[in-house]
């Protein structure tokens, strides 16, 4: 039986798995937080319908790469800048799912145990590497739900302050409405 392309075998998972580690622990340290509202070291602050979250990040070559060997995705788009100008764009393309992952890193970095359940996307406009990204989460709905909190957040990622690049909805289950003080690495 002929062993499919998508499927790694077994001695490619541990280098999978390595990029994955690697990329998971470089995009942790490389974090810059903001929240539209401050907090106060004595008393928590809880989320309620109408704030904002937010996170900037800019995306490398190398994120690029490394997202594209745990996801399969070799499309050209990404990697050769010849292929995405004869398809219309700028330069080569930042993948549309890796931008979309600022929602459910704005989440978890606020809300530690966070589940996240759902998100919509629309892509409106290419990401390209190396252009700085706004990621936003908006509460818009939230309920309790058993001893967590049902939370329904609108989800926007902006380029040059105010083009929309993805936007769509997320619901997620937080442990609780508690935002936890996040600071910048720049700030340590």
């Amino acid at each position: 039986m002929q062993e499919s392309a998508n499927v790694p075998c077994q001695s490619e998972q541990p280098l999978l798995e390595e990029a994955l580690v690697t990329m998971l622990v470089r995009n942790l340290l490389s974090i810059n937080f903001h929240c539209l509202r401050g907090f106060s070291s004595s008393a928590p602050s809880l989320l309620k319908v109408g704030d904002v979250l937010k996170q900037t990040r800019r995306f490398s070559d190398k994120d690029v790469l490394e997202y594209s060997k745990v996801t399969y995705d070799s499309n050209p788009m990404h990697f050769d800048s010849e292929s995405a100008q004869n398809a219309g764009f700028k330069d080569r393309l930042v993948h549309g799912m890796l931008v979309a992952a600022l929602f459910p890193r704005i989440l978890s970095s606020h809300f530690p145990g966070v589940i996240y359940v759902s998100q919509s996307l629309n892509f409106r406009k290419p990401v390209y590497i190396g252009e700085e990204i706004v990621g936003e989460v908006q509460a818009v709905n939230l309920r309790a739900n058993k001893n967590k909190y049902l939370a329904k957040f609108k989800t926007k990622c902006f380029k040059d302050g105010e083009v929309v690049v993805v936007d769509g909805e997320a619901m997620a289950l937080l442990p609780s409405l508690a935002l936890e003080q996040v600071c910048s690495l720049d700030d340590k």
